[in-house]
């Protein structure tokens, strides 16, 4: 008989891979550096990050059917190579003092493992937790939050000890090792495999929760209504959270009044709540439901935005920023369930990478949106008052995917 892997195990290798990935969310700590020993501008080295993002989803878009065909193993090694290999080409570019071909190497060879080590790992979980869905793609996308805070320490501690290229030629060696090595365990589960190892016919069998609503491939998916609501929800849920990211700290001192060094704590706790929101809400959508949970994050976040700019206080104004964070979190960590539940596991790493396309499209435009909007008012009212507006967008799309699907369970089983 095949033996089956232990499926907590392989949520283990898939957090492995995350953790690593993950990193990719402190480059923030490279900007000074790059800066006084470059000369660099602060917009030149800023293209690198979006680069990065933006083949993120590129790459997790087209290479998901590949990623389905090659295998999560196999899908993880390849994403080790990439991931290092761009670490590597950047350590050598700075060293040399090429910027363009800093962008090649972390923007463009980092940014395609990126894609393929992100969607990988959560198509199998899954898979392996069709009872807890919820959770198992939490702790992996949790993986990604707090890779950044495990890797700016480290980034720091290297640059200080010895130098920017050796930081990255040492960070790209030893994520090829975590990576690869999380990789050999990776695995789809055996065929008719449900919880308990027992078969889908045998009478033992644990019943999923609730079945999916079909099961479709990634062109019958973009054939769908259904996948264009959860794009546009995904997209104006990132879209506002990266905004906020990106202008945290002025936005605190001009509204609450804290300090520069207050803001700069703020800042670092907010990649807790981003964590701490993925692994929490998607948990929790296990219980309620992922269209509920998304519904969730809609209303409480229309009502944080309108309530941000009018709070003076700073105990206040750091609650509400970061239950925005657990939201923006939540909705990565919900939105791979949510493709399972209503699209089926057949091609999910397919399915998954076309919708992490809202992610590279609002990686460039929320933070390009806060800035206009802030220059063009003078205020960070008006531009947390759009981004409500927004939400209410995303909630309206919410409420019209969750119609759907009830009349799609009402037909006969299979329709879709």
């Amino acid at each position: 008989m095949q033996k089956i892997k232990n499926r907590w195990l392989i949520a283990a290798s898939a957090v492995g891979v995350h953790v690593s990935i993950g990193a990719v969310y402190a480059y923030s700590v490279y900007k000074k550096p790059l800066l006084e020993s470059l000369g660099w501008q602060s917009s030149q080295t800023a293209w690198a990050f979006s680069l990065a993002i933006l083949f993120l989803g590129l790459s997790a878009a087209f290479l998901g059917p590949t990623v389905e065909r090659m295998g999560p193993r196999k899908s993880g090694m390849l994403s080790a190579c990439f991931y290092s290999t761009g670490l590597l080409v950047s350590g050598y570019a700075t060293s040399i003092g090429s910027l363009d071909l800093f962008f090649v190497g972390y923007g463009v060879i980092s940014g395609i493992g990126l894609g393929v080590g992100y969607i990988c790992p959560v198509s199998t979980l899954v898979k392996w937790f069709p009872d807890r869905r919820g959770l198992a793609t939490g702790l992996a996308i949790m993986g990604f939050g707090f890779g950044a805070l495990l890797a700016s320490r480290i980034i720091q501690t290297l640059i200080e000890a010895t130098s920017i290229p050796t930081t990255f030629y040492v960070l790209g060696a030893s994520y090829f090792v975590i990576m690869m090595a999380s990789a050999q365990y990776l695995a789809p589960p055996p065929k008719d495999w449900h919880p308990g190892g027992t078969a889908v016919d045998s009478p033992n069998a644990k019943k999923r929760r609730t079945e999916d609503l079909a099961d479709l491939d990634s062109l019958e998916a973009l054939g769908t209504i259904r996948f264009y609501y959860l794009w546009v929800m995904l997209f104006i849920n990132i879209t506002c959270g990266i905004a906020v990211i990106s202008v945290a700290s002025p936005m605190s001192q001009e509204i609450a009044g804290l300090s520069p060094t207050a803001a700069a704590t703020m800042v670092g706790l907010m990649g807790l709540f981003n964590g701490l929101g993925r692994i929490g809400w998607a948990s929790v959508s296990d219980y309620i439901g992922r269209p509920m949970t998304y519904t969730t994050f809609f209303i409480v976040q229309i009502g944080a935005f309108f309530l941000l700019p009018k709070c003076t206080s700073s105990f206040l104004f750091q609650a509400v920023v970061f239950l925005i964070l657990t939201c923006y979190g939540g909705g990565f960590a919900s939105i791979p369930a949510y493709i399972g539940d209503v699209f089926g596991t057949k091609r999910l790493s397919a399915i998954h990478g076309n919708i992490l396309t809202a992610w590279a499209a609002a990686g460039l435009a929320g933070p390009l949106l806060a800035a206009k909007v802030r220059t063009a008012t003078g205020s960070y009212e008006q531009t947390l008052q759009i981004f409500a507006g927004l939400f209410v967008v995303a909630l309206l799309g919410s409420i019209l995917i969750q119609l759907n699907i009830k009349k799609l369970r009402a037909q006969r089983p299979g329709t879709a």
